[in-house]
């Protein structure tokens, strides 16, 4: 009972903290004594206070289940809430990621403390912070796919306020796109669970399986039950969450929405949120999908063109978080390529379920670190050009360790996590063999890997090593210091130490790990322990290695860097601009070619209406022209106009007037009458007065089911 009542805590509790972190950081009427400082000081305190305890009530509850027999779930159940109720549940996998989100957000809180010092609207930014680390732990806590789908929404329209942070241009059409992508994403998910729950009559995670396999014997005699519409509620779900991962085609507002996030935001939104996209992926595969060869396939493509063009973007980016967001993107693209790779291994697919296992914790940790070291840089230069922050980090060893250690790390380096998880991914592909088709997304996972090394290389050394073209501004970073306070400085350490030791031992603490997760994806036996460093796996991380050093040396040297006569040999983006997926396909297909269809089809519909009308009147009812209308307005404005016309005769009879009014009201009125008529026909047939009638409609509904 205690643990259950804590696993509610866990969810509800940043939302509570939330709003009382926007209470402390406004200002008391007529307390002249207490300053903004002041408030924004007890604000920021209460802040870390929540996230500190948040993290210390997941280590709590971690304890105490994992001293139950057989480490049993805990469950939490809130009934009669929206008609399915909300329904939460701790297990090892959920352990795992609640771990990680809750240290995620004690660390940026902390760093939010001196990055967020200069910027605008802080009670803003603690507030969503604190809603969206509410929003996620419901996401990961969820039992049931509705619970799930809640919060999934929640967290995407409380996160759409850290892109949106800023208030400039790019910001608000980096929040225009991600909230669009998400919204999309959620409605379409909501209709795959609607089909789930149709054909299954259950939404209940755990019972997916039971469900789904018990749905398919009945498929083969009875025509009712058809496999294929798993398929499609399968594939609509894969849209929503994949659109939050970050996948392909659906990857569009990534590398849009971490450049202009707030850092500790965008640490966040790479190492987490992406994470619950996955998580919803990983429940597909898990239990609806589970050792479906066909899904897995589905899903291994989507992986492979995710993990190399997240690749390929990140090596031409000249800005900072954009090729740290496009390295998201890839390595999203790695776990999946693991996802797909648990179906079409079957029942042997121990390596591809501990690879994605450890592949996520890696990268939110590794995204911790680089992104919050990418604020670091960000919050001294306020620049995030390769060729202006160059030289930064030339004199700063403790930051310079930071970097270094997150990005060997993604790299897939030996003795660090990431070697870890991609040798378990690269074995899993190895081990199903298969033909020539296998054996190109083997190279091209082998390829990716030495892409990831290349744009890594290119940011330590453009950072770290090479000295800025002017002197001036390298002697300015050179004299920097104290380029970070002790809260950021412990957050940093922290973080990357971690991560450090994560990597160092792979048997004791990430093959425990990944035994702890392997259940939530339907893996019963644990694995046995890898030979990590043997001469087979350490050579298909030194293919990767070379690969990165040729690429870096060929074509990030030799083809995107130029040469100036000012500035010397400088980082140009050489991406050709119209390959711009969103401003090529999304925006003129969603914003202009669809809106135009649509526009002329209702025009047509609504021309064939009145035409319909017009020619029964004049054959079949044979009722125009009405002898009783008026040639002006209507009964009312008349009979008001006369009125008026009356007492206005009257007023100019008894005071004589030297002009009198001489206006007819009766034509005003039916002219006012007209205008009124044209300007509520221009409302009712615009998209906003649609989008609201809608809005109203929804909730009115969410209050008649809450109310139920």
């Amino acid at each position: 009972m205690i643990k259950s009542i804590l696993l509610a805590i866990l969810v509800f509790y940043p939302f509570a903290g939330a709003f009382l972190c926007l209470l402390a950081g406004k200002r008391v009427p007529g307390r002249k004594e207490i300053t903004a400082e002041k408030n924004g000081l007890v604000r920021d305190l209460l802040a870390d206070f929540v996230t500190v305890s948040e993290f210390l009530l997941v280590l709590v509850l971690a304890a105490a289940t994992a001293g139950t027999a057989n480490n049993a779930p805990v469950f939490c159940g809130i009934p009669k809430v929206c008609g399915f109720g909300l329904n939460f549940t701790l297990d090892g996998f959920r352990i795992l990621y609640g771990l990680a989100a809750s240290l995620m957000w004690m660390m940026t809180t902390i760093f939010s403390r001196e990055y967020m010092q200069r910027h605008e609207n802080k009670n803003r930014y603690y507030l969503f912070l604190l809603l969206t680390l509410g929003a996620t732990m419901g996401v990961f806590l969820s039992a049931d796919l509705y619970t799930t789908f809640i919060f999934f929404e929640i967290m995407s329209f409380t996160s759409y306020v850290w892109v949106a942070q800023e208030e400039d241009k790019a910001s608000l059409r980096a929040a225009e796109t991600y909230l669009g992508v998400a919204v999309l994403g959620g409605l379409v998910m909501l209709m795959g669970i609607f089909l789930i729950y149709h054909e299954l009559g259950t939404v209940g995670i755990r019972e997916l399986r039971a469900a789904a396999e018990a749905y398919r014997q009945r498929a083969g005699t009875d025509p009712v039950h058809n496999q294929n519409i798993l398929y499609a509620a399968g594939a609509c779900m894969l849209f929503g969450f994949g659109a939050k991962a970050g996948a392909f085609p659906l990857h569009i507002w990534l590398p849009k929405a971490h450049p202009v996030a707030p850092a500790p935001a965008s640490a966040l939104l790479s190492g987490i949120l992406t994470k619950t996209g996955i998580y919803g992926v990983l429940i597909l595969s898990a239990n609806l999908f589970l050792q479906d060869t066909l899904w897995g396939k589905i899903v291994l493509g989507i992986g492979v063109l995710t993990m190399f063009g997240g690749a390929l973007l990140a090596v031409f980016s000249v800005n900072l978080k954009r090729t740290l967001a496009c390295s998201s993107m890839s390595q999203i693209g790695f776990i999946l390529v693991g996802t797909g790779m648990q179906g079409m291994l079957g029942e042997e697919n121990a390596l591809a379920v501990h690879g994605t296992l450890l592949h996520m914790m890696n990268h939110s940790m590794i995204k911790l670190v680089l992104f919050m070291a990418a604020g670091v840089i960000f919050m001294n230069t306020h620049e995030l050009d390769l060729n202006k922050i160059r030289g930064f980090g030339r004199k700063k060893p403790l930051l310079k360790a930071i970097f270094l250690t997150g990005a060997l790390a993604i790299g897939g380096i030996p003795l660090f996590g990431g070697y870890v998880s991609k040798t378990l991914l690269h074995e899993s592909i190895v081990e199903y063999g298969g033909d020539w088709l296998m054996k190109a997304v083997e190279y091209i996972f082998l390829f990716s890997g030495g892409l990831t090394v290349a744009y890594m290389t290119k940011l330590y050394v453009a950072v770290f090593v090479e000295e800025n073209e002017s002197k001036n501004v390298q002697r300015t970073f050179d004299k920097m210091k104290t380029y970070m306070n002790r809260e950021s400085t412990f957050a940093l350490t922290a973080s990357a130490l971690i991560l450090l030791i994560w990597g160092l031992f792979p048997h004791s603490i990430m093959d425990r790990a990944a035994n702890l997760g392997q259940a939530f994806l339907n893996l019963e036996e644990a694995g046995g322990e890898a030979a990590y460093f043997s001469l087979g796996n350490l050579s298909g991380a030194a293919v990767s290695i070379i690969i990165g050093a040729l690429v870096y040396l060929l074509v990030i040297r030799k083809l995107l860097m130029t040469q100036t006569q000012k500035s010397g040999r400088v980082y140009v983006d050489r991406w050709p601009g119209w390959l711009d997926l969103e401003n090529l396909i999304y925006r003129p297909l969603l914003l202009g070619f669809l809106p135009f269809v649509l526009r002329v089809l209702c025009r047509i519909l609504d021309s064939f209406a009145d035409l319909s009308v017009v020619v029964l009147r004049k054959s079949i009812y044979r009722d125009s022209p009405l002898p009783h209308e008026l040639p002006e307005g209507n009964r009312l404005t008349m009979i008001g106009g006369k009125i008026v016309n009356f007492f206005a005769s009257i007023a100019n009879h008894t005071w004589r007037r030297s002009n009198p009014i001489e206006k007819d009201y009766v034509h005003a009125f039916a002219v006012k009458r007209t205008e009124w008529k044209e300007n509520n026909m221009i409302i009712g047939r615009s998209l906003s007065f649609g989008l609201l009638l809608f809005c109203i409609g929804l909730c009115l509904t969410l209050v008649y089911l809450i109310w139920l």
